[in-house]
């Protein structure tokens, strides 16, 4: 399980002068712009797609390849990161969903909306979520690209 969902993002120039995004991690889908910065700001939106694609599915999230000066980080939105990590914490749990309504004395339904990562779900929520899987929801501040 990552302890993270920022992907490393593959940028190139197309035969029109566009930059097209992809993430090799996903081994799926692209985006493109105009310049770098378009490109790479659609990406945040390809990349919450991608993960959530891969949830709706029932897959295995991707670890996120390390860093490197070539391919630039893309942060997810955090709602999207918040849903993945219960979701990969939950399958490496190895419980089902009626389980862990138990667990979290509220109904199953409420589990399945935790889980879906088109619905929202508060961060505390999650928080206490995540806690009776035995992870720990931590924050990072760092400064923008």
């Amino acid at each position: 399980m990552p302890d993270g969902y920022n992907y490393p993002a593959d940028v190139e120039r197309d035969e029109d002068s566009r930059y097209v995004v992809a993430f090799r991690d996903f081994g799926w889908g692209a985006t493109d712009g105009g310049t770098r910065a378009e490109a790479l700001a659609e990406a945040r939106d390809l990349l919450r797609e991608l993960i959530a694609a891969t949830m709706r599915e029932g897959g295995d999230l991707p670890d996120p390849s390390p860093a490197d000066e070539e391919r630039p980080m893309v942060v997810p939105p955090v709602q999207i990161a918040l849903k993945a990590a219960l979701y990969d914490a939950w399958r490496h749990a190895g419980i089902s969903r009626r389980q862990f309504a138990r667990d979290l004395d509220v109904a199953e339904s409420e589990v399945r909306r935790m889980l879906n990562p088109d619905h929202a779900t508060k961060a505390a929520t999650i928080d206490r979520a995540l806690h009776r899987l035995g992870k720990r929801l931590t924050v990072t501040v760092s400064e923008a690209a």
